[in-house]
């Protein structure tokens, strides 16, 4: 017997999803010694794609896309600017509690390519179509129309769009620069109608993040 459940549940349940792993990522270091917690990255990954592949058929946002190059050439350029931000926000002030370690991918003081690209892939693959479609498709949306998939981007209210970015910017811990990045992402999707260009931005932004970390041994930032 198949359930239906609400169009929320399938935006939601991925991001929850992945919020719990993130907990039992930080709890597994306490409760098992020597634990690689790294191992668990994939896990939480694995799990997320899982659920947006058998979600799939219930994003009609993400159908219909029509390419606009001039479109995809912003979502790049305001990607790159998200992360030149990102990281010049970093400042004491604009940040929530101390900084972690962050994800180092080395072992034995050599990078493990294997962690650091899956590491990339998930957080510029993956990340950002989860987070498009909780944050900006649905509760951008929700805050104006419980029916949130009858609004139109274009018709989202700015009282929606700050107020939902405000939060996802304290979801992360440079919240500053996470604002920017929410007032940033939710402009686009307004602007262009179309979920896939925030997405892309927000994968540029990820992506590039990586290759920095990666250059700079900046791991805190992952």
């Amino acid at each position: 017997m198949r359930i239906n459940y609400s169009p929320a549940f399938y935006r939601i349940a991925p991001f929850v999803a992945y919020l719990a792993v993130l907990v039992l990522e930080s709890q597994a270091q306490h409760l098992f010694a020597g634990f690689d917690v790294r191992c668990l990255y994939p896990l939480k990954i694995l799990l997320v794609v899982s659920l947006l592949f058998a979600f799939r058929q219930f994003y009609t946002e993400l159908r219909g896309f029509k390419f606009s190059l001039g479109d995809a050439a912003l979502s790049f350029g305001l990607g790159l600017l998200v992360l030149v931000v990102w990281v010049g926000l970093d400042v004491s002030w604009a940040v929530i509690g101390a900084p972690g370690v962050g994800y180092d991918p080395r072992t034995a003081g050599q990078v493990n390519w294997v962690l650091a690209g899956m590491r990339i892939a998930g957080a510029a693959l993956v990340v950002p179509l989860m987070e498009e479609l909780f944050w900006r498709s649905f509760v951008m949306r929700w805050m104006d129309k419980s029916d949130f998939l009858t609004v139109s981007p274009a018709a989202v209210t700015w009282r929606a769009v700050l107020i939902s970015s405000v939060v996802f910017g304290f979801e992360h811990h440079q919240w500053l620069a996470g604002i920017f990045a929410g007032l940033a992402y939710a402009w686009l999707y307004r602007r262009t109608g179309q979920l896939h260009y925030a997405i892309f931005a927000h994968a540029v932004t990820n992506g590039a993040l990586g290759v920095w970390v990666l250059a700079t041994g900046q791991w805190q930032y992952w």
